[in-house]
């Protein structure tokens, strides 16, 4: 049986992405009642060249859904860095999905998990039989990258990819996809707004994973550690454990979504009406 190809796509990495992509010059795209739509717009652009590269069979979309998650929780501090969402930006949000809708694409989402909590959780249970590539522009996801999955990251411009997988990932990074989390619980994320080990950056976190491989192993040999960094890593246990959980993508999370709903299959005269009322002359040719 042929394997089927399911692009797994983080819908608010592509929507903020192309938003701030377009914003910055002031351009925001407005339809003749003044919704703002550039995000959206970008958004599709972005889409459509991917599934253009990466030829799906089936396409799911995966969204946050809201700020407050159980790592809000666990920690006051997470994301807490980020400034409200431009108000050009806010009646975007559901308009995409709109659009998502149009194509017959599932929108997955859960309240109180990150849409990368989506993505893992189904990557896991659709890379048992099928091959599944997650586009995102998102670092924190390429912990997911096993057997089955692949993960692209978008880079400047469009159309630019890096894709990473199981056969490649050691040579571009220098660990193993499952060393990100701990690689993470050591320095840390300023996108995330979590500390890590105050005094550790990314090559002395690198370094000590290439030599110990986890966060457990290298607790155990702390005594041989120089002194400096086993002091950072004593004054800061807590947040290291911390910052590990947070970084940690739950692969667990209750949702499904039956690829039979996911087809790649779409009616051009819907997406098309959808277009009109956006008033996206130039894309109606991309579909």
């Amino acid at each position: 049986m042929d394997k089927k190809n399911v692009l797994l796509v983080d819908g608010m990495a592509l929507l903020f992405r192309g938003f701030f992509a377009t914003s910055f010059r002031g351009n925001f795209m407005r339809t003749s009642k003044g919704i703002p739509t550039n995000g959206i717009y970008q958004f599709m652009r972005y889409f459509l060249d991917a599934v253009d590269t990466f030829k799906p069979s089936h396409v799911i979309c995966c969204w946050d859904m809201g700020s407050k998650t159980f790592r809000t929780e666990l920690y006051e501090g997470y994301k807490a860095n980020r400034d409200a969402p431009p108000e050009e930006l806010i009646p975007q949000f559901d308009l995409v999905k709109e659009v998502v809708e149009a194509f017959d694409m599932p929108n997955i989402g859960l309240v109180n998990f990150e849409a990368d909590d989506c993505i893992g959780t189904l990557a896991r249970i659709y890379s048992k039989t099928d091959e599944v590539i997650i586009l995102t522009g998102d670092q924190d996801i390429l912990q997911l990258v096993d057997e089955g999955i692949r993960v692209a990251i978008m880079k400047k411009g469009q159309g630019n990819y890096e894709v990473f997988d199981r056969h490649n990932f050691y040579e571009k990074k220098g660990i193993s996809p499952e060393q990100i989390i701990d690689l993470k619980g050591l320095m840390g994320d300023t996108a995330d707004n979590y500390p890590g080990v105050k005094g550790i950056g990314e090559k002395t976190a690198l370094k000590l994973l290439q030599e110990y491989e986890t966060i457990d192993n290298l607790l155990d040999n702390i005594d041989r550690l120089p002194k400096g960094v086993q002091t950072k890593i004593n004054n800061n246990l807590d947040m290291l454990h911390l910052s590990r959980s947070l970084a940690r993508i739950k692969c667990d999370v209750p949702i499904s979504c039956s690829l039979d709903t996911a087809l790649w299959k779409y009616d051009k005269d819907r997406v098309s009406m959808k277009f009109e009322e956006l008033e996206f002359k130039n894309l109606a040719k991309l579909i």
